[in-house]
């Protein structure tokens, strides 16, 4: 097993928050990684989110949260988002995570502060956002440590 190292501290609020969910959005990827297509859809009992659902989600997420909340693009919520079909595939969600998170850090590194306020999401500012997107990531990674663990017995890191 490897360690994976913490973020460390920084003087750069941005970075420091930019740097956890980076790490966080890494402990979701890696208990996906080396699941097959068959373990990665399967939820326990029908209960909580398959892998892939975790991952999917988490995207939406960021996508509603930087392009819809805080630029005011338009964006939905779908309840498939949570129970993707067989056409997902363990790379193509990945892919669209990876790239997903590029975009939010790219959008949030292009401002010029953390108090700039959301477009669409009324008393908050792009602090809260982050803040937000951090207790959704690490929810979730909590979420897939569990499935993962009742898919293969896998844990750790």
């Amino acid at each position: 097993m490897t360690l994976v190292q913490l973020p460390g501290g920084s003087i750069d609020e941005r970075e420091l928050l930019l740097a956890w969910l980076a790490y966080l959005r890494g402990a979701v990827v890696r208990k996906v990684e080396g699941v097959d297509e068959q373990g990665a859809h399967w939820r326990p009992e029908g209960r909580l989110l398959s892998l892939l659902g975790i991952v999917n989600h988490l995207t939406n997420v960021e996508w509603r949260w930087i392009d819809g909340g805080f630029l005011g693009e338009p964006t939905e919520r779908r309840e498939e988002e949570f129970t993707p079909d067989d056409t997902l595939t363990v790379p193509d969600a990945l892919a669209r995570y990876r790239a997903r998170a590029a975009s939010t850090d790219r959008t949030v590194r292009s401002l010029a502060s953390l108090d700039v306020p959301c477009q669409r999401e009324e008393g908050t500012d792009l602090r809260w956002v982050l803040l937000h997107l951090l207790n959704e990531t690490a929810r979730h990674a909590g979420h897939a440590d569990a499935v993962r663990e009742l898919l293969d017995g896998t844990t750790g890191e």
